[in-house]
């Protein structure tokens, strides 16, 4: 779920930021505090068996180990893999998003071109636009567990105003396989041509094919839509990246243990107990991988 926050930062203030990042709802830290806190709970459990349970012998073998791992793990090309990964997703995300189909432009034109006062024209023009919303509420219903909840029968839609009891009669007979979001775009286009015939659609420049051409648009990114929730991110993709994401910070149990400095280790100068950096790298992959 996207969280809103432009009013927070929409002007200069002190603490503007800071304030930002303590927020908890759709934050990062919400997302990956319970993975975080079981990787540390892990760490801190390594650590103390290195430190109090295990032999002088034993702990040399330990770092030894440790040492192989520091060396492994950069064989796994972490940032390579979350890179195309997290670019993949935000790119179908958002493009998701510009593919959404909005009803305005085909509200416009059938208020230009049926633009009667009269009774007939107006349930018409209110004919049309219902049509339309039903249209988009059969297609969310399908990929939105919001609109689901909303709508959880097609009875529902009767009840809201989105389709009469014949209509729903009708759709409920249509017996196709897969989604019939679209049954009601096709009752738009026969109510507009019955509004010709009737001559109450004003068509001095072409107004049939202007309509006719936003409507293949808005069923274009219906099906656009639908075909994003019908075929998902392929899960090679997904494992691969689920894989070297774990198999790195495994290592990393081992390989960001801070060793006895009276050894001598290069780049072990200092003994701490937390791993804060290590921590906030976890983070991060998890946070991009959910």
């Amino acid at each position: 779920m996207t969280i809103s926050y432009q009013f927070n930062v929409a002007t200069a203030s002190f603490a503007g930021f800071p304030k930002l990042l303590a927020r908890w709802k759709g934050s990062v830290y919400k997302l990956v505090f319970k993975e975080v806190l079981v990787y540390a709970s892990l760490y801190i459990i390594i650590s103390f068996v290195y430190r109090i349970a295990l032999t002088e012998p034993q702990r040399r073998t330990f770092e030894q180990v440790c040492l192989h791992m520091e060396i492994s793990v950069n064989f796994i090309p972490l940032t390579f893999v979350l890179g195309f990964y997290v670019s993949f997703v935000v790119g179908r995300w958002w493009d998701q998003w510009n593919s959404y189909p909005w009803p305005d432009r085909l509200c416009f034109l059938i208020i230009l071109y049926i633009s009667g006062t009269d009774e007939r024209s107006r349930l018409i023009r209110r004919t049309l636009v219902r049509y339309l919303n039903a249209s988009s509420v059969l297609l969310t219903r399908s990929v939105s567990i919001v609109a689901k909840k909303r709508f959880p029968t097609f009875n529902h839609l009767v009840e809201a105003g989105l389709l009469t009891k014949e209509e729903f009669t009708y759709f409920e007979d249509l017996n196709i396989q897969y989604a019939k979001y679209w049954v009601p775009l096709v009752w738009f286009t026969k109510l507009v041509d019955q509004a010709k015939n009737e001559s109450l659609f004003k068509d001095p420049s072409g107004g049939m094919k202007q309509i006719m051409d936003e409507l293949m648009n808005f069923r274009d990114k219906q099906a656009k839509i639908w075909a994003f929730d019908y075929v998902s991110v392929p899960i090679v993709y997904t494992q691969v990246v689920t894989l070297a994401t774990y198999m790195y910070f495994v290592g990393c149990l081992f390989s960001r243990q801070f060793l006895d400095p009276a050894q001598k280790y290069e780049n072990y100068v200092a003994d701490i107990y937390i791993p804060i950096f290590t921590l906030l790298q976890v983070g991060a992959p998890v946070a991009t991988s959910c």
